[in-house]
């Protein structure tokens, strides 16, 4: 089942850049790995996933909602999170929902299947492909702080991954730790 993998190593490397206590978003979150990762790091934290079966022993750690964001409203209009966790999930018309999502100084960490895939397994659909350059065109409004667009090994895929910051107004460039 989705989320029940060890967290992204992606989330893992970047997740340093949420400050301390702020609520974490996780998208399509399957069985949680990312709400545990961050919950046992202190956040708090919200999963949304259509799934059912795939949430249903998430309330203990955080709040989690059962919807089907591609079909139905984005149940979290009007609200923002320190961070947004992204992974293996792409629906293009939430892209921007999603970005809006980001609390100024907050976080984005996305991370899902690009063009290439196709040669080498599951998913092969454009439409569940980043096109090159898609993520970095639909986070124009933040900082990226990292970026990647390329094959992967272990398992073999072809993917586009991005960390990236919400200014705070007015604030003067921030230094990031790589």
């Amino acid at each position: 089942m989705h989320g029940t993998e060890a967290p992204s190593t992606w989330v893992q490397r970047w997740s340093h850049l949420v400050a301390p206590g702020a609520r974490v978003l996780d998208v399509a979150c399957g069985a949680g790995r990312h709400m545990r990762w961050f919950a046992s790091r202190g956040h708090p934290v919200t999963g949304v996933d259509r799934s059912a079966e795939a949430i249903e022993h998430l309330a203990s750690i955080g709040e989690v909602l059962q919807a089907d964001i591609e079909s139905g409203p984005w149940p979290f209009a009007g609200r923002t999170f320190g961070a947004v966790v992204v992974t293996n999930y792409l629906w293009r018309p939430l892209l921007p929902l999603i970005v809006r999502s980001v609390a100024p100084g907050g976080v984005l960490l996305y991370e899902t299947f690009a063009t290439g895939n196709e040669t080498v397994g599951k998913p092969s659909r454009p439409d569940f492909l980043l096109k090159p350059g898609e993520l970095l065109r639909a986070c124009a409004d933040l900082r990226v702080v990292a970026y990647e667009d390329g094959f992967m090994e272990q398992p073999s895929r072809y993917v586009q991954r991005i960390a990236a910051v919400r200014p705070l107004a007015a604030q003067p460039p921030a230094r990031y730790v790589l």
